[in-house]
């Protein structure tokens, strides 16, 4: 009887000890698994930064063949009686491609101690195209308001003629469709020794949306 009792407590004990080996390999298996998916993301992940002012500037070319040159670290606005015109140098500074989504234009600055999170996502207005930034590359964003009826171009249009900073928040991801994040630029007016009118642009704040 002796001998039954110490075989099954044997049994019992080298079946716990497999359990638990078995639990410890699997955990150990699952946290490499999160560590190459971590891995796999971040070399995907785009993240938008105001270009430098030493870079090209780019070409932006609207819907209605309305066209407007950014230099470098710069922005462009240009309003007239029937459109505002909005446009970023940007530059990606992630490891993926960047894919702009929707944006979110507001008169004066939105610092974080006004509002610490980005604003809702029902607020955001959907591109007409997708734009995209590949890694270490300078492209664009761009925007315009074409209908005098709405508030919002009522607002932007006063800002801009009255040299008023904007705020951008704009929502884009990565090639996959994945890794959302919202940046908040500024868009900063600003006059030059010779009296003209530049648009610099800052960037404040980011947001991972998906995590």
């Amino acid at each position: 009887m002796e001998l039954t009792v110490v075989a099954e407590l044997g049994t019992a004990l080298g079946t716990v000890a497999l359990a638990l080996a078995t639990y410890a390999s699997v955990r150990s298996a699952n946290s490499a698994a999160r560590t190459a998916e971590r891995s796999m993301l971040q070399g995907l992940r785009p993240l938008l930064f105001p270009s430098r002012l030493t870079d090209d500037p780019v070409k932006v070319l609207f819907m209605d063949q309305y066209v407007v040159r950014v230099p470098g670290g710069q922005g462009a606005v240009e309003v007239t009686d029937e459109a505002c015109y909005l446009a970023m140098s940007l530059r990606n500074v992630g490891h993926g491609v960047a894919v702009l989504d929707r944006y979110l234009v507001e008169p004066g600055l939105t610092s974080s101690t006004a509002r610490s999170d980005h604003a809702s996502l029902d607020r955001f207005q959907r591109l007409t195209r997708d734009l995209y930034i590949p890694p270490g590359d300078v492209f664009f964003w761009q925007a315009a308001f074409r209908d005098p009826a709405e508030p919002d171009f009522a607002e932007i249009a006063r800002a801009l003629r009255e040299e008023t900073p904007l705020t951008v928040e704009l929502l884009y991801g990565d090639e996959e469709g994945a890794q959302h994040t919202i940046t908040r630029y500024s868009l900063l007016p600003h006059r030059s020794e010779d009296g003209g009118l530049v648009w610099l642009t800052n960037v404040s704040r980011h947001w991972n949306i998906d995590g």
